[in-house]
C-alpha cells in the first residue's frame, strides 16, 4: 500500500516508547472508543497526533503485524451476544504478536457499565483442543464449556500503537485488515479501511484525541473485527444487525476510490 510508505515517513518523526515502558498503560479495565477512517486519511491524523503521543517501537518496528484466531460455539453464541448487545458479552481469541513472537489466549468481556475487561495467558492454539492450564484459565473468567469453543474465523492486520505523553491512554490504528474462514476457502480484505481505537481509563470526551479525531468528521461507532468478519464470510441469522457498519464501510471505500480517481 502506497499509504503505508507515507505513514512510515511520518512515524520516523515521532518520539518512541519501548514495550517495557507500557506497564502504566496496560488498561486491562478500560473504556474503548472506536472510529473508522479511510486509510488515506491516517497520515493527516498522525501529523495532528505528533505533539501529544509517542509511538510504540519493538525491535525497530513501528508498524506491527497481528494474526488472530477467534473461537465460538458451532451456533455462534458469542457472535449473537455481540450483535444483540448483551451485557457481559465476551470474545475468546488467540492473538499472535509478530513483532515479539508471542501468542496469547485472550478473553475480552464487556461489562454492564460498558467497560472492557481483558485477561490473557501466553498460550498457542493447538487446533480444537485445550490443555489443562487453558481450561482452568477460561473457566476462571467465563462460564463456557471449553469443549464447545472451536476456531471459526482468522484475521490479520497491521497496527500502530501510541501512548500519551501526559495522559493514561493508548491509541491503536489498524490497517490492511483481512478475514479468512477456517477452511481457508473464503477470504476478504478491507485495505481501504482503518480502525482507530482510543483505550482510556475515563470517558473518551476527556481525551485530547477526541478533539483531534473530530476534525475528520469521524465519530464513535460500534465496530467489532470479529463480528464484521463473520457477516462478510458467513450467512448468519442476525447479520442484518450489522448493516449500518457495512454501509459505513462501503461509504468510506467509495470516498477513498473517489479520492484516487480525482
Amino acid at each position: 500500500m502506497e499509504v503505508i510508505s507515507e505513514i512510515l515517513k511520518i512515524l520516523d518523526s515521532f518520539n518512541s516508547v519501548r514495550l517495557g515502558e507500557m506497564d502504566n498503560v496496560k488498561l486491562m479495565d478500560r473504556n474503548d472508543t472506536k472510529y473508522l477512517l479511510p486509510a488515506n486519511r491516517i497520515p493527516d491524523l498522525l501529523l495532528l497526533m505528533q505533539k501529544r503521543y509517542r509511538v510504540l517501537e519493538i525491535n525497530n518496528i513501528r508498524i506491527s503485524s497481528y494474526d488472530t484466531l477467534y473461537l465460538d460455539t458451532p451456533d455462534f453464541t458469542l457472535f449473537n451476544q455481540h450483535v444483540t448487545g448483551r451485557p457481559g458479552r465476551v470474545k475468546v481469541r488467540y492473538r499472535s504478536y509478530k513483532s515479539t513472537g508471542n501468542t496469547f489466549l485472550e478473553i475480552k468481556k464487556k461489562t454492564k457499565k460498558d467497560r472492557t475487561v481483558k485477561w490473557r495467558m501466553e498460550n498457542s492454539s493447538s487446533g480444537s483442543s485445550f490443555d489443562e492450564n487453558t481450561i482452568g484459565f477460561v473457566n476462571s473468567h467465563i462460564k463456557f464449556n471449553c469443549n464447545d469453543l472451536k476456531p471459526v474465523l482468522s484475521n490479520s492486520f497491521k497496527r500502530m500503537t501510541f501512548v500519551g505523553f501526559d495522559t493514561p491512554e493508548r491509541i491503536t490504528i489498524d490497517l490492511d485488515l483481512s478475514f479468512s474462514s477456517i477452511s481457508g476457502n473464503n477470504r476478504i480484505g478491507l485495505p481501504l479501511i482503518s480502525v482507530v481505537e482510543l483505550k482510556s481509563e475515563g470517558p473518551a470526551s476527556r481525551s485530547p484525541f477526541s478533539g483531534i479525531i473530530k476534525q475528520f468528521s469521524s465519530y464513535p461507532t460500534g465496530f467489532s473485527k470479529y463480528c464484521i468478519g463473520c457477516v462478510m464470510l458467513y450467512d448468519l441469522p442476525l447479520k442484518n444487525s450489522l448493516k449500518p457498519n457495512i454501509l459505513l464501510i462501503n461509504r468510506i471505500e467509495n470516498e477513498y476510490n473517489g479520492y484516487l480517481s480525482a
